[in-house]
């Protein structure tokens, strides 16, 4: 599909054009071949953009649905965070936003954004507009700092061969062969209740401990990632739908915890499908209001913060989204920051929104699997 935008013209290229032949040539009977129509090659807009795995298509800021009803003052602490560690093309008007103290007024905003940034719509290099969206959170999980009757399940730091052996053991060696167990003792940094709690962990790539010292004492610290076995991730999932356990409709996280909850003998059996086993390291959790950073390196800001492939839309880019929420017709139109990305984060128009902790945030990131149209703002040249 070829997108028209702004484009003035549409040129004619390469016409193969096979002519008939003189009159009277045809077999008796035979029609006469028709001359095979020319081929249009419709070239993009003027002033697009081309990227690795996108093109961006010069628009408006009229284009974008819902942007009069934005409250732009929700977007600007992820901006601000965006601006910590900005992308090139935006280190003078970080410099601005940086310099920016408080809240400003959200019509100051409105026009600062529509007199500094171009709005260009996000396409896929063959021109199609739409794409996913899905979610994602930070797991807030109990735990103890030593394993206990009811918390039995370790979450590891690297192992010191992690660098020199390539790829690591697969999830289900490390919990089976005894070499592989050995070079696991001592790297353990805490314990949960359930398996399927470090498993969100490990998909997540980061979460929240509410921690049981060996003390007794309670503190909440965050889980960063720190390392996986360089085994490819499959998504479980993917293989209970294969096994017939479940719809691809009922294939959700919450759809997958209550089959663990009906099926426990084979919760191993279904953990060990994945071989992807991710390591970790604590870090203090110095503001509970703020994410973990994002591939960007700057903390993720709940309903702000978007992971996206790097190669269609930069770290640091501000992006309107279009779509709905979970299980919902309700729209969701909001500017977002481009803070994150993820191994399954790949194409054009595909991201994936931060939902922030906690059971609320765990419910939709665990539902969101939405239809989704995008724009990015980029500074005027």
């Amino acid at each position: 599909m070829c997108a028209l935008g702004l484009a003035a013209t549409m040129l004619l290229a390469s016409c193969a054009v096979t002519p008939p032949g003189p009159p009277g040539s045809a077999s008796p009977g035979q029609p006469t071949t028709a001359p095979t129509p020319p081929v249009l090659h419709m070239p993009p807009p003027a002033g697009t953009v081309e990227r690795n795995r996108s093109r961006w298509v010069p628009a408006s800021f009229n284009e974008l649905p819902g942007w009069q009803d934005e409250q732009l003052s929700d977007w600007w602490p992820a901006m601000r965070q965006g601006c910590q560690n900005p992308p090139t093309a935006w280190a003078t008007l970080c410099t601005e936003v940086r310099q920016t103290s408080g809240l400003p007024d959200g019509l100051l905003l409105r026009l600062w954004a529509e007199s500094k940034l171009q709005v260009y719509r996000v396409e896929s290099l063959d021109g199609d507009p739409a794409g996913l969206l899905t979610g994602y959170f930070e797991p807030e999980i109990p735990a103890s700092r030593k394993p206990t009757w009811n918390r039995k399940v370790p979450l590891y730091g690297p192992p010191a061969d992690l660098v020199a052996k390539k790829p690591y053991w697969t999830r289900q060696q490390l919990d089976t062969l005894p070499a592989a167990r050995s070079a696991l003792q001592g790297r353990e940094i805490a314990w949960v209740e359930d398996p399927l709690d470090a498993l969100i962990l490990q998909i997540q790539g980061s979460g929240r401990l509410q921690l049981t010292e060996s003390d007794g004492g309670q503190r909440l610290i965050r889980l960063a990632f720190a390392g996986h076995n360089e085994q490819p991730y499959k998504s479980i999932g993917r293989w209970l739908i294969d096994q017939g356990e479940l719809t691809p409709a009922q294939a959700s996280w919450p759809g997958i915890k209550d089959w663990a909850r009906r099926n426990p003998r084979r919760v191993q059996e279904m953990l060990w499908q994945n071989p992807r086993y991710v390591f970790f390291r604590e870090e203090p959790l110095l503001d509970p209001s703020l994410g973990p950073k994002g591939a960007q390196a700057v903390p993720l800001t709940p309903g702000r913060s978007i992971a996206v492939d790097p190669q269609s839309v930069p770290y640091g880019t501000p992006v309107w989204l279009d779509t709905t929420e979970p299980l919902s017709t309700k729209p969701l139109q909001r500017l977002v920051m481009a803070q994150d990305t993820g191994s399954a984060i790949t194409g054009a128009v595909r991201a994936d929104f931060f939902w922030g902790w906690g059971d609320e945030a765990e419910a939709n990131a665990g539902r969101m699997k939405q239809g989704l149209k995008m724009w990015v703002l980029w500074p005027k040249g």
